[in-house]
């Protein structure tokens, strides 16, 4: 197996076993974990898009990467806001 292959079938496996965890209720869309497990799959995923030269999969992850990263820093954001209300 060649790294492509290798590093598209970890992001790909990574981007469903999200779906399925937020499908069966164990992993919310708001959590942490959940953007971090699209944004490191879409990542894996447009890279080896990219060492193929398939380009079309490459806007789709790479844009797939950039929707994740915004979740997940509005996601880290929330909780520390929340982490620095609570009182002591």
């Amino acid at each position: 197996m060649d790294l492509s292959t290798i590093l598209g079938s970890a992001g790909v496996a990574l981007l469903l076993l999200a779906f399925l965890l937020n499908l069966t209720k164990r992993l919310s869309q708001a959590s942490i974990l959940y953007s971090a497990m699209n944004m490191v799959g879409a990542g894996l995923s447009g890279f080896a898009s990219y060492l193929i030269g398939f380009v079309p999969f490459v806007v789709l992850e790479g844009t797939w990467c950039l929707v994740a990263a915004v979740a997940l820093l509005r996601a880290l954001t929330g909780r520390e806001t929340r982490k620095t209300r609570r009182p002591t």
